[in-house]
């Protein structure tokens, strides 16, 4: 069971061969609690999305994931508009910032494996033209930090440190490690 409305999380579990039976999002209030840090954040959010549909399906492996990304302790969401996004785009040229995905898997006997997985990334800085043509391209859209990794932003990255795949939406070598730590079986 896949606790997420994430194409990209269901695209990254098929390439390792995992199947979810269902994909049953869970609609929370993602705002973030007053001097909550981003790592505190991404760990919540990912809980109470799998609460939520464990409470739904209490006899399954219910996998529930959230990711965001940080500047320091500023968060950045997904844009709401240009200006947002390019404005997200603009704290993000030159510098490094975090991606961080919280984690949950639950058993069906109620066990519960967690973890934040946390990846540094590095953007080139940007150029005026550069900028331009990805919010006019529109893959801002949609997207913790106003960008996806794995679509045109990809040309931005210098460094990256820690999981691609996290940076996706699905850090897969912990997912599958939390799930057959519980018992789970392809």
């Amino acid at each position: 069971m896949l606790a997420s409305a994430s194409p990209r999380r269901l695209e990254l579990l098929r390439q390792v061969g995992i199947e979810p039976d269902h994909v049953d999002p869970a609609d929370i209030d993602e705002t973030p609690g007053r001097d909550e840090t981003p790592r505190r954040l991404a760990l919540r959010l990912a809980r109470q999305k799998t609460a939520v549909v464990v409470a739904r399906h209490p006899r399954a492996f219910v996998l529930g994931a959230d990711t965001l990304v940080a500047v320091g302790r500023r968060i950045l969401n997904k844009p709401e508009d240009e200006s947002e996004a390019r404005a997200m785009l603009a704290l993000l040229s030159g510098r490094a910032h975090k991606v961080l995905t919280g984690l949950v898997v639950v058993a069906p006997d109620g066990r519960t494996a967690e973890r934040v997985v946390e990846t540094r990334v590095r953007f080139k800085r940007l150029s005026g033209q550069e900028t331009d043509a990805f919010i006019a391209a529109g893959d801002w859209r949609d997207a913790a930090g106003g960008y996806k990794i794995h679509q045109r932003a990809g040309a931005f990255v210098t460094d990256l440190q820690g999981s691609y795949t996290s940076v996706v939406g699905l850090p897969l070598h912990e997912t599958v490690s939390l799930l057959t730590g519980l018992g789970w079986r392809a």
